[in-house]
């Protein structure tokens, strides 16, 4: 083990070195709701390969100058140095005081891929240039875009989602290499920002078992042939086509259509109809009910162990049953 630990030095020394460096950082990178600024101590910079290679140069021009006491030589060996120099001093402040911000990402189903996005604040007079964001070893597929003085541009990371429940973002790094490409300057950060990641859909097929309730009424405001029972305020999730347009002018509040149905005419998915199935199999093939039950216009209700959701119909009533799927049985 210590022989290809050396054999790494030997080979790589470069990549072993940013290896310990991110380590040791990594240790130290705690979760943050944000925003993150970034200070001037949380800015770590090396030189890249076209960096060692400048210089490098620089040192043989010196010692060519040297060996030949050549004043002009000397004078552009010099000019070199300071540009490096320069160089660095903008790279390292391409990144300070840049501010992160995180965005709420947007539910997914298992298998799709999870978008994040990141919004990258710059507090500066002046425009931040080339500014990076990626996974940790994933810098070949880096989001890169300029920042504009006083402005902020989001950026979105991706990363796919295998597993229901919630997804969490994890470290990421934000790094420049702007102006010329000799030095790369970088820190790691994390936000606090998850993902909902719903259960994988099962094939269309399967039809759900007739099942009914248990009496009585309760309202909704879906269309179909059921009878008017009067109007409400609008709700986030209630669909266009069920605002009552006419009476906008006069209240000047949208107000919703709603109708009355029993409890014996909605659409109960079920947990316990599905018995002959595992635990993953029965939640996608719940997913797929309650997605086709709300393409359909259906009021529909959900039933699973220690979790029983009443008959409702609309976006949030989706996310609802879609979400307690998604974290069933998860810590």
């Amino acid at each position: 083990m210590r022989f290809l630990l050396i054999f790494k030095i030997i080979l790589h020394p470069l990549r072993y070195a940013q290896e310990r460096i991110d380590r040791w950082v990594m240790r130290r990178v705690k979760r943050q709701p944000g925003p993150i600024v970034i200070g001037r101590r949380r800015v770590y910079i090396v030189p890249t390969r076209f960096g060692y290679g400048f210089g490098a140069m620089t040192l043989v021009m010196l010692l060519g100058a040297m060996n030949y006491s050549n004043s002009m030589a000397f004078a552009l060996t010099f000019l070199l140095a300071g540009l490096g120099l320069v160089c660095m001093h903008h790279t390292h402040g391409n990144l300070v005081n840049i501010a992160l911000h995180a965005s709420r990402s947007a539910p997914i189903f298992a298998g799709e891929i999870a978008h994040f996005e990141i919004r990258v604040e710059n507090p500066a007079r002046q425009d931040r240039y080339a500014i990076a964001l990626s996974w940790p070893k994933q810098d070949a597929n880096a989001i890169i875009s300029d920042i504009p003085a006083l402005g902020a541009t989001p950026l979105r990371l991706t990363l796919p989602a295998s597993k229901r429940g919630w997804l969490p973002s994890g470290t990421f790094s934000v790094a420049t290499e702007f102006p010329l490409g000799l030095f790369h300057a970088w820190t790691w950060a994390e936000l606090d920002m998850a993902c909902l990641v719903y259960p994988r859909p099962a094939a269309p097929g399967l039809s759900p078992p007739s099942t009914s309730g248990s009496g009585g009424h309760t309202e909704g405001g879906r269309h179909g042939q059921d009878e008017f029972a009067g109007l409400r305020n609008y709700q986030h999730g209630d669909t266009a086509r069920s605002i009552h347009w006419k009476s906008l002018p006069k209240l000047q509040v949208p107000m919703v259509k709603q109708f009355s149905e029993t409890l014996e005419q909605a659409l109960w998915l079920d947990w316990s109809s599905l018995s002959g199935l595992d635990t993953e199999a029965r939640l996608s093939q719940l997913t797929r009910w309650v997605l086709d039950a709300e393409a359909e216009h259906h009021a529909y209700g959900l039933r699973l162990p220690g979790t029983v959701i009443a008959p409702g119909q609309g976006e949030t009533h989706q996310h609802q049953c879609l979400k307690a799927l998604a974290l069933f049985d998860r810590p």
